[in-house]
């Protein structure tokens, strides 16, 4: 099955005081590749959104974005290290005694002493965190996935007609060949007689043999063969449910090293001129063939 690998997601979601915006957009790539952007509290859920969209999705740059609005999943408390204030105290009074110092110990002072407030964060409940965040991708992979089923629709049938087309051509390339043969025949009779006056009866023997040779030189055949093989192959590569864009990939070159081979050994205008078209039709075949996951 042609699936596109562009493809774009959002869902959204509020929990509590909290709204939670997610994000997916995929765009053409050799393999798979997962990067998440979201909030730090969140990253102990990135492996398991992978997975999520590992499910579906078997080819193609995927970026995941997550946004919070509200108050937040996360509440800070302040901490104060009681036992350390208090070694500070104790020292400071020392100090005073010991050194005859004068002045007050005030709140100023303590608060300049950073290392006795710590912020701690207290998270949510992360079973519940997880269970609406990965659903909530659910849902936004889900049209991810629609997207990229209906381009991929759009994308199969552009490639049909251009097939179709290059079938055209094909037929026409196979009927030229005896029209080819008969023109070697003429030319090769149409050069000799310009230097033996006398008839050709007695060399038309090797004439046909040389207009065999050059025949078979120029014959096409099998390029028309496997070109017309490679054609079937595509249509039942394309029905496949797997991945197949490296698949098909790969039988337009082979279509394309065909065409190549039928243009190198024909001298026929007509014939070089439909290569032309196979070229360009092939060439925009492989083109469409890049956004196929």
């Amino acid at each position: 099955m042609v699936t596109s690998m562009t493809g774009y997601g959002r869902e959204t979601v509020d929990l509590e005081e909290t709204r939670i915006s997610l994000e997916v957009r995929a765009v053409n790539h050799r393999f798979l590749d997962i990067s998440t952007k979201m909030p730090r509290s969140f990253l102990f859920l990135e492996d398991k959104m992978k997975k999520v969209i590992q499910q579906s999705i078997r080819r193609g740059k995927i970026d995941i974005f997550v946004t919070v609005d509200g108050e937040g999943l996360v509440s800070q408390k302040l901490k104060v290290d009681w036992n350390l204030v208090d070694q500070y105290m104790e020292r400071l009074e020392e100090m005073q005694a010991r050194y005859g110092l004068s002045g007050e110990l005030t709140v100023d002072l303590v608060t300049k002493l950073e290392e006795v407030f710590t912020v701690q964060e207290e998270e949510q409940d992360e079973s519940r965190l997880e269970s609406t965040l990965l659903t909530t991708l659910g849902a936004a992979v889900e049209k991810v996935v629609q997207m990229r089923a209906q381009e991929g629709a759009a994308l199969k049938q552009d490639m049909l007609d251009r097939l179709s087309r290059i079938h055209q051509v094909i037929d026409k390339l196979s009927g030229r060949r005896e029209i080819v043969i008969e023109s070697y025949r003429e030319r090769i009779k149409a050069r000799i007689e310009q230097y033996v006056e006398e008839e050709l009866k007695a060399e038309e023997s090797r004439i046909l043999q040389d207009v065999a040779l050059l025949a078979e030189k120029g014959d096409i055949t099998e390029e028309i063969t496997r070109l017309r093989s490679h054609i079937e192959q595509f249509n039942d590569t394309m029905e496949n449910k797997d991945a197949i864009g490296r698949r098909l990939d790969f039988i337009v070159q082979e279509m394309h090293r065909e065409v190549n081979t039928i243009g190198s050994k024909s001298n026929d205008a007509k014939i070089s001129e439909w290569v032309v078209l196979l070229k360009s039709e092939i060439e925009k075949i492989k083109e469409q063939v890049q956004n196929v996951e």
